[in-house]
């Protein structure tokens, strides 16, 4: 059975031949180097292999990479400016643990929330103690499990929102993956909220 080590690494190899040490302006050792203690630290864990290996936001912008994910050869794509984008901050209490990277324990697309308006699911996800996802993990869901939107449901991203109240949302769209945004009050038959149990850094291992 793969460790959670393992399966770390693993993640790391696909988002580095995706091009994401591109994204942070350094070679492919200095990435790697960076997620090092993350996954040395789980060499000693019994988390399993249920984990999102994610790269916070300081070190590649969200906006650069849902170009990045593919489902069949079709590349993911957004119609919203970077700048849109990049105004979805994670809301208080879904902050990243102290990056480069971290880990997203147990992430799930939220099929049991579909069909809900976002401020209505997020008082559903938080009643069953459960963690709403920010954009930068909805966008690792879909750059690491992309069949997930193809065999799941597309997933608003409630740990995130605009200074306009909207949230971040991954969902199929011309066969391919699309990253756009919906108003905290509007309902969507084919998303569901993606949501975690926990978000663990480096430092709560030790």
């Amino acid at each position: 059975m793969l460790k959670a080590s393992e399966e770390a690494q693993k993640q790391l190899d696909r988002i580095v031949a995706l091009g994401y040490p591109d994204v942070a302006d350094m070679s492919a050792a200095a990435f790697r180097a960076l997620a090092r203690p993350l996954i040395r630290a789980l060499e000693d864990s019994d988390l399993g292999t249920q984990i999102l290996l994610v790269p916070t936001r300081e070190l590649v912008s969200p906006e650069s990479l849902i170009a990045r994910t593919s489902i069949n050869r079709m590349a993911g794509f957004t119609t919203m400016p970077p700048r849109d984008i990049a105004s979805f901050l994670p809301q208080d209490g879904f902050e990243p643990p102290e990056g480069p990277f971290y880990l997203v324990v147990e992430p799930h697309t939220g099929t049991c929330y579909i069909n809900r308006e976002p401020d209505v699911a997020r008082k559903l996800i938080d009643s069953d103690e459960r963690l709403p996802l920010t954009l930068e993990e909805g966008l690792a869901i879909a750059t690491q499990h992309p069949e997930w939107l193809l065999e799941k449901n597309g997933f608003n991203l409630l740990g995130s929102r605009s200074a306009d109240g909207r949230v971040p949302s991954i969902w199929m769209s011309q066969n391919a993956p699309r990253l756009g945004a919906v108003w905290p009050n509007s309902r969507h038959t084919w998303l569901g909220n993606a949501f975690c149990m926990s978000r663990r850094g480096v430092s709560l291992f030790h």
